[in-house]
């Protein structure tokens, strides 16, 4: 059975995100809260902990994981960034947005998009995620936790406890999260294309 923690939204207990951070280091699969929606999150480093996440959301190996950051300068180990990349990153993170960009070496290559070498990173605007992501000192891999046969995200913590408290490590309720996705934007190519519209404005990256 899982454990469950109630994490203050603005303010995150220290305890418990270490906590929460142990369970992370130690191959644990935790759900937690992003700006956007609620999410599926483990280690970067951890195949089993990857593949748990793949049974519960049923994914194939062609479905992309995410590499949820800190901040620019961590995007920037895992994910080439030139200027003008850099320029959208930094006007729009952290925000409700996941960029494709072609991956570093950093980035194992099982989790690369299979012929592009590509990667999804993003920067949640959301105090619990930040506090883990720097408790734990690396990007957390992601997907937003999306049930088998549904066509949004879970928002309800104690509907997730409920349903999964049997399939996951921990299961953080940082209260109630939006219904939509990120907006993803693919800058591996000449030009940046939306190619997913959710919660973040197109506008800034229209010509």
């Amino acid at each position: 059975m899982s454990q469950f923690f109630q994490i203050h939204p603005e303010t995150p207990q220290a305890r418990l995100v270490r906590q929460a951070v142990d369970i992370i280091r130690q191959g644990g699969v935790v759900v937690y809260p992003t700006d956007s929606a609620y999410a599926l999150g483990c280690h970067l480093g951890d195949k089993q902990a990857v593949d748990r996440i793949r049974r519960i959301r049923r994914l194939d190996d062609r479905h992309n994981f995410t590499l949820v950051c800190r901040d620019l300068s961590e995007i920037g180990t895992y994910a080439r960034v030139n200027n003008t990349d850099f320029r959208l990153l930094k006007n729009n993170t952290p925000g409700p947005y996941t960029f494709i960009l072609q991956a570093t070496s950093e980035v194992p290559r099982r989790l690369q998009q299979a012929k592009r070498k590509t990667v999804g990173v993003r920067v949640p605007d959301n105090a619990i995620a930040q506090a883990l992501l720097a408790e734990l000192g690396e990007p957390l891999m992601s997907v937003t936790l999306i049930l088998p046969g549904d066509d949004l995200p879970l928002t309800d913590p104690w509907d997730i406890r409920n349903l999964l408290e049997h399939q996951v490590d921990l299961i953080i309720d940082g209260g109630f999260c939006g219904l939509e996705p990120t907006t993803v934007v693919d800058l591996a190519g000449d030009v940046p294309e939306i190619t997913r519209e959710g919660k973040g404005d197109v506008a800034p990256f229209l010509p």
